[in-house]
């Protein structure tokens, strides 16, 4: 099944923080991990990757792939510079009030499969 980011934004309870970001990108698959070097190896093109993490390596980790988006879950606040750069590099960042576990779960329900 073909999701987009409008829609898994929708299905996750999520907040769209990048202004400039695709929402109609499709999400291939899903991945959630917070060590760095774990996703950086693992990661994939289209991906949307939930981690706890906050920090500017996160986008250029999620560049580096070129993912759809990066998903914070349980209103974890992101910093403005943060969501500046995820812009400027075209990674859309959203926000769940939700568990990284109940996102998974409705991403996986959703027929978004791990890569």
């Amino acid at each position: 099944m073909n999701m987009n980011i409008s829609a898994l934004s929708e299905k996750i309870e999520a907040t769209i923080l990048t202004m400039q970001a695709d929402t109609q990108r499709v999400v291939s698959s899903g991945y959630t991990c917070d060590l760095l070097s774990w996703v950086m190896a693992h990661g994939r093109e289209g991906m949307a990757w939930i981690t706890v993490q906050t920090h500017m390596n996160v986008i250029a980790v999620a560049t580096l792939h070129d993912m759809a988006c990066v998903i914070i879950p349980e209103g974890i606040k992101v910093e403005n510079d943060v969501i500046e750069k995820a812009d400027e590099e075209g990674i859309c960042v959203l926000a769940s009030p939700l568990t990284a576990y109940e996102i998974s779960g409705r991403m996986h329900d959703s027929g978004i499969g791990a890569m």
